[in-house]
């Protein structure tokens, strides 16, 4: 089961964000010297005899049984990005809507309460708000712009808090440090997903988040060829003793009785996941998936320096333009979230933000046609750049009054910023704009 290698305990305390996002948890193949990380392409591992298959079963010692609990090439990512996040322990899963349902499902029973903010990425909007429905789960979406209304709905039922650090689509940043205070204030966790901001940009822990998820299909992969997700733990929240998660402070029937929390210590949360969560849901990432994004988080600093350059001169271009009514990017001085970005983020938006275009709906449909470096596509934190319109795509699910809190309106167009030359992307733009 999951734990950090001695080499990364080495690592971690000694060397830089770039030196970790190269070396963390991919250490020579012990085995054979290899010194890039192999493909372990395979669905079971041999037990040494039958006490040692069944102290493995019982969780009494570590090692791999079977690829939907673990496996070694995605057991080195989530050692990877954990230490990059600076958690405890991590948990990969096939997707991002995994990993948010896996962050979740320790902490969830039915009748019981997420409160999520009502800027978020449409998809999780949806998630959140119907299909947890059929587990039980009830989500109550509050202003993410007023940590008030987070405490405002509080209530006995309330099992967690849920917020993107920076919002998607819209680019919207937020006050983590406040929201915090009132999850501590509850003793319930703040789950942060960080997908947009990526660890180089912001590290949510730091901030007093408990749980991080990623979708690592995004920017930690990077180039748009493997999906996956990621739910990082801090290893810091008071699970013990907590009657509010019985899964983790109560015994264990499925494992003779033993409790998580008591048994496992800051890694209840991660060993739990593992044990019961992906033995369960069964939502494992591929070994191939875990290698390809393996190798892409170590250009990770590189490429996110890039893509935000980039990002700020495409947003101070379309600033200017006639044709468009308004541009939402925190790196811009003239947006309302410019100085969470200089605490949270350390002045880096990311790349990803919307603009407004005059004409509405059919003149954001017409800038689609024309562009011809940008990809109409709906994903983001490709090495290539990116357009889409969310009201008709990512968003469209979401009715008006959604789609307006979440900055998805029917004007709305979305750029994510790759690594090409800016030039080149702000001409394109330009004569897309210039086609209106």
């Amino acid at each position: 089961m999951p734990q950090l290698s001695e080499m990364t305990r080495k690592l971690h305390p000694r060397y830089g964000f770039e030196t970790l996002a190269v070396h963390s948890g991919s250490p020579p193949d012990s085995s054979t010297g290899a010194r890039s990380f192999p493909i372990y392409q395979t669905t079971a591992y041999v037990f040494d005899d039958a006490d040692h298959a069944a102290s493995m079963f019982n969780l009494q010692a570590p090692g791999f049984i079977y690829s939907r609990l673990t496996n070694p090439t995605v057991a080195a990512l989530e050692e990877k990005l954990a230490t990059l996040e600076g958690g405890r322990g991590g948990t990969v899963a096939s997707s991002g809507h995994a990993a948010e349902t896996l962050a979740l499902f320790p902490l969830m029973s039915p009748g019981m309460e997420v409160i999520v903010s009502n800027k978020l990425y449409g998809g999780t909007i949806n998630l959140m708000g119907k299909s947890y429905r059929k587990f039980g789960w009830k989500a109550i979406f509050v202003d993410n712009d007023d940590p008030d209304a987070f405490r405002a709905v509080l209530s006995e039922k309330t099992r967690a808090i849920f917020v993107e650090s920076l919002a998607n689509p819209g680019g919207v940043v937020v006050d983590l440090e406040a929201i915090a205070k009132v999850a501590q204030e509850a003793e319930v966790p703040l789950i942060v997903d960080n997908t947009m901001a990526t660890p180089w940009i912001c590290r949510p822990f730091e901030w007093g988040a408990d749980l991080v998820v990623h979708s690592t299909t995004k920017f930690l992969s990077g180039q748009g060829n493997a999906m996956g997700g990621i739910v990082i733990d801090s290893g810091r929240f008071p699970w013990l003793g907590n009657v509010k998660y019985p899964s983790l402070s109560e015994p264990c029937p499925d494992y003779n009785g033993l409790t998580f929390a008591e048994t496992f210590g800051d890694l209840a949360f991660t060993l739990y996941s593992h044990a019961v969560s992906l033995r369960d849901l069964g939502c494992s990432q591929s070994p191939m998936n875990a290698w390809i994004t393996l190798n892409g988080v170590e250009t990770l600093p590189l490429r996110m320096e890039r893509h935000v350059e980039n990002a700020m001169e495409v947003a101070r271009f379309l600033q200017g333009h006639e044709a468009v009514e308004w541009v939402s990017y925190a790196g811009l001085s003239s947006s309302p979230y410019h100085q969470l970005a200089k605490k949270y983020l350390e002045g880096k938006a990311g790349s990803v933000f919307t603009f407004g275009i005059r004409g509405g709906y059919e003149s954001g449909l017409r800038i689609l046609e024309n562009v011809e470096l940008f990809s109409h596509v709906a994903n983001i934190g490709d090495t290539r750049s990116l357009i889409l319109h969310p009201a008709s795509t990512t968003h469209r699910q979401l009715n008006e009054e959604q789609l307006l809190a979440a900055g998805a309106g029917p004007e709305v167009i979305r750029l994510s910023i790759g690594l090409e030359s800016s030039a080149d992307l702000i001409a394109d733009l330009g004569q897309a704009l210039a086609s209106l």
